[in-house]
């Protein structure tokens, strides 16, 4: 990661120990009390590790922006078919139903409690070789343990799917609610392929290998977009088609990560249901994991309720949200996702080895390259937003009236893109100190204040209403993360908070000066372009208003000599 600029010359010059020098295992402050030649060896380890945290950072992010232009792709495809007719709706429910699900048994359970525990395994190897058989049990009793779970809830789900269905519809059209749970029952085997997926990439980033995991996604992409052109003339409807390719992308995720796993030694294969529940490191996790169900139990409740009122808002609701938030996952894929990952297991080697300064700076560091890029795009995407809708989606089937509910939707969830990346950023760092139950709290507290205001904005402001709820509640949730920090003692709260606020505000002042430009430069870009191709028509003065955006910023940042701009320059200049 970018390296830090501090207030204190102790903070910009004290080196930074190695994760694999024997020093590293001694206490920090005395590591800092000896600037020997063993500081400059701990120096020049950091450097290399360093080195290798950017690339990994750098190739994720690449695979992962591919990812979400995709993911783009495939949303587009589904507008240029669906657009926001009630079939939109019923396979926009249709497949966040297993997400729902993947987040609770994938997503929660490998972030929070299996990457940190199989790091603590793979460390115990280094020192006894012996114990990668124990490592070779809790793979096999974690696997087991997933692959139970989540079809046992797969067969509840698509037993359930005509009772569940109706009740996130307007729509009394019979046909309508039993294709609604024909899509469901298609979709719900994606809840398995893609936690198994989650669960090699769990290895695989346990053991700082992250491109395979971060390519899956551009397959899964690729797959339902191919499946959507090639079997909708063979299939009741499109939504039918993407269906099928949203199984089969799932099953590919999980298939294309097997061989890197099995290359690193690691065996994948079933033990007993006692075996799989008593191993004492599906224990631990499960111990882990514990206090956070409330919170994710919360968080889907949230997702659901979410769902039945956009389904009861009007048609067209449910889909405008999720064309929003596809664009909005594109920023925030890139990034937040990206350097949430990469920095999560050197976070949790900082907390094990209590170096709690390289804890503070590396998060604060993450919070600062989040806090340049997702400001500034938030204030260009809003000035632009409109034109951006147009130039993704625009079709014979999304109409105007699709462009107006999505643009509605994609404004108010863009006020907060900010809070939302932060909170992906902070939120590993409690789960580096094995603190789950924090956010656990704030994600109640959130899902609280959600519901509230989406409950009150639904029917007034419908799609938007929701959408703005979500915004209010991501802010409400960084500020409960930062008094947690400070009360658990998870980093130095003060110093996040002053360094981030600060910069939060030198960055706030030149998006908005970077701004005035492109809004006032934007009709008349609009009235040139003027030829009837949506391509043209929205997409050049996209590009130019981005251009004239940009360069304002970039020498905003060389004039003020901003420090995360300086140490990219100087890498670059000593690449060359």
């Amino acid at each position: 990661m970018e390296e830090n600029e501090s207030k204190t010359a102790q903070r910009e010059n004290t080196p930074e120990p190695s994760q694999t020098e024997g020093s590293a295992q001694s206490d920090a402050k005395q590591a800092e009390s000896q600037p020997t030649t063993q500081s400059r060896g701990q120096s020049a380890a950091s450097v290399a590790n360093k080195k290798s945290l950017v690339r990994s950072g750098l190739s994720l992010s690449f695979l992962t922006l591919l990812s979400r232009i995709l993911g783009l792709v495939r949303e587009m495809t589904k507008a240029a078919f669906l657009g926001t007719s009630f079939l939109a709706d019923a396979y926009t429910f249709a497949f966040q139903l297993p997400n729902l699900f993947r987040r609770l048994f994938a997503e929660n359970s490998i972030s929070v409690a299996f990457i940190p525990t199989f790091k603590s395994y793979l460390e115990q190897e280094q020192t006894d070789p012996a114990k990668k058989e124990e490592t070779k049990e809790f793979l096999k009793a974690t696997f087991t343990l997933i692959s139970f779970l989540t079809t046992a809830f797969t067969l509840l789900g698509i037993l359930l799917a005509p009772l569940i269905t109706p009740f996130f519809t307007e729509s009394n059209d019979p046909e309508l609610v039993s294709e609604m749970a024909v899509l469901t029952r298609i979709m719900f085997p994606y809840l398995i392929v893609i936690s198994i997926a989650a669960f090699f990439q769990g290895i695989l980033n346990g053991m700082k290998i992250f491109a395979p995991s971060g390519f899956t996604p551009v397959l899964f992409n690729l797959i339902v977009v191919l499946a959507t052109y090639l079997l909708s003339p063979y299939t009741a409807n499109p939504a039918r088609a993407m269906s099928i390719g949203v199984i089969s992308g799932g099953s590919v995720q999980a298939l294309f990560q097997l061989p890197f796993v099995l290359k690193q030694h690691r065996a994948v294969r079933f033990t007993t249901l006692k075996k799989a529940f008593t191993n004492p490191g599906t224990r631990k996790v499960l111990r882990l994991v514990a206090p956070t169900i409330f919170g994710m139990a919360a968080y889907q409740l949230n997702d659901l309720v979410s769902m039945w009122l956009a389904g009861n808002a009007g048609p067209g609701i449910q889909s405008s949200l999720s064309y929003s938030l596809r664009l909005q996952e594109l920023i925030l894929g890139i990034f937040a996702v990206s350097v949430g990952t990469v920095i999560l297991p050197d976070l949790t080697s900082f907390a094990e080895k209590k170096l709690n300064k390289e804890f503070d700076e590396l998060l604060l560091s993450s919070i600062r390259i989040i806090t340049l890029i997702a400001i500034p795009v938030t204030f260009f995407a809003i000035t632009y937003s409109e034109n951006i809708i147009q130039l993704v989606y625009k079709s014979k089937n999304f109409t105007e009236e699709s462009v107006m509910l999505t643009n509605k939707a994609f404004l108010c969830h863009m006020t907060g893109l900010f809070f939302i990346a932060v909170n992906r950023i902070i939120s590993p760092a409690f789960y580096a100190k094995k603190n789950t139950k924090s956010p656990t709290i704030a994600g109640i507290v959130c899902f609280a204040v959600n519901m509230v205001v989406a409950a009150c904005l639904a029917k007034p402001f419908q799609g938007a209403g929701i959408a703005f709820a979500l915004s209010i509640a991501s802010v409400v949730n960084t500020i409960v993360l930062f008094v947690f920090m400070k009360k658990k003692n998870i980093a130095d709260a003060a110093f996040m908070i002053k360094g981030s606020l600060k910069y939060v505000a030198r960055i706030l002042l030149f998006s908005v000066i970077a701004t005035i430009g492109p809004f006032l430069l934007k009709p008349y870009l609009l009235k040139l372009f003027d030829t009837g191709n949506r391509f043209i028509d929205q997409g050049a003065p996209l590009v130019i208003g981005g251009i004239l955006f940009a360069a304002v910023g970039i020498l905003l940042l060389v004039i003020t000599k901003d420090p995360l701009l300086s140490t990219l320059l100087k890498r670059f200049s000593r690449k060359k």
